[in-house]
């Protein structure tokens, strides 16, 4: 099998593979369905064997982190390990609650995070800290929160520092200049924040994409489920599949258009089925879209109602 395609994450420098992987789906009940330890060793391992090497996880994805300390800490050369932080430390959701719990950005709780963090991770250092759940800059100023993950940088335990970040703080986060990475929802049926994909790279930060996957385009069964109806009506009305080459599946069209973003980074797509992850890498290996599809793709969807905000 050929080698993915890695790009430069922004003035991080750092070379990583334009298909990550999310570890959310590892978090385990209650938030997510049961995952056995084997079957999450056996994905973690899968990502690596496959040439990912982008890793992105948090502190409110459930046991994550430790599954990610116990399965591939003896592999941490091989990845870029990011994390999250803000996400209140001992906050246990009730039961059958899936929700996320409260976060806080103050200097104690965000350090007693990534403490956390590293001994869950069986690591010394992240890659990357990411602010959780995209505070405006008054809640950053006012908690200190950019001074203490510098601090947390001068002492080795980050490398870089970057913020989870959606619209309407997205563009305040970017012009404050301080982050080297932002995690921005994207993908052709939701399509809000796609200049400011380009605007956070333009700057010289590193972009991540979640949802460039999942929320592309869903199948009907998916519909008939109860998720995401609305994603698919904006695929069906702007006509989307007549623009699959013979044999190609939606969830390819999908992945090839995010990457095709000539601000994206790399995508991250989450999964427990190590079939799954093949197959979205495949759709990778591909590459870009044609610049004619691409172009008419995007003309296509924003006649449908996903032009950027």
């Amino acid at each position: 099998m050929a080698d993915l395609e890695k790009r430069t994450l922004g003035r991080t420098g750092m070379d990583v593979t334009v298909l990550g992987y999310g570890a959310m789906e590892l978090r385990g009940v209650p938030r997510g369905r049961e995952v056995s330890e084997e079957d999450a060793g056996r994905i973690l391992n899968t990502v690596l064997d496959l040439g990912i090497n982008y890793i992105d996880t948090s502190i409110d994805y459930g046991v994550s982190e430790e599954r990610i300390g116990r399965h591939i800490a003896h592999r941490r050369g091989e990845y870029f390990l990011a994390s999250k932080c803000g996400c209140l430390v001992g906050w246990e959701p009730e039961p059958g609650r899936d929700r996320g719990g409260p976060h806080v950005y103050t200097k104690e709780n965000v350090v007693a995070g990534v403490e956390q963090s590293l001994r869950r991770m069986n690591t010394d250092y992240m890659d990357l800290l990411q602010v959780h759940m995209t505070p405006s800059r008054q809640v950053l100023e006012e908690s200190g929160t950019i001074e203490t993950m510098q601090e947390l940088q001068a002492q080795g335990k980050v490398r870089f520092i970057g913020m989870s970040g959606t619209i309407p703080n997205l563009a305040d986060h970017i012009d404050m200049g301080v982050f080297d990475a932002f995690q921005i929802p994207y993908s052709a049926s939701q399509r809000e924040h796609e200049d400011l994909v380009g605007a956070a790279a333009a700057a010289g930060s590193g972009t991540i994409i979640r949802g460039g996957a999942a929320r592309g385009a869903p199948s009907g069964e998916e519909r008939t489920a109860g998720r995401n109806p609305e994603l698919l009506d904006v695929w069906e009305q702007a006509q989307m599949d007549e623009l699959l080459e013979e044999g190609q599946s939606r969830m390819e069209f999908v992945i090839r258009f995010t990457q095709t973003h000539p601000g994206m980074h790399t995508n991250i797509v989450g999964t427990i089925n190590p079939e799954h992850l093949r197959q979205n890498l495949e759709a990778s290996l591909k590459g870009n879209l044609p610049d004619d599809v691409y172009e008419e793709a995007k003309r296509r969807l924003a006649e449908a109602g996903t032009a950027p905000a």
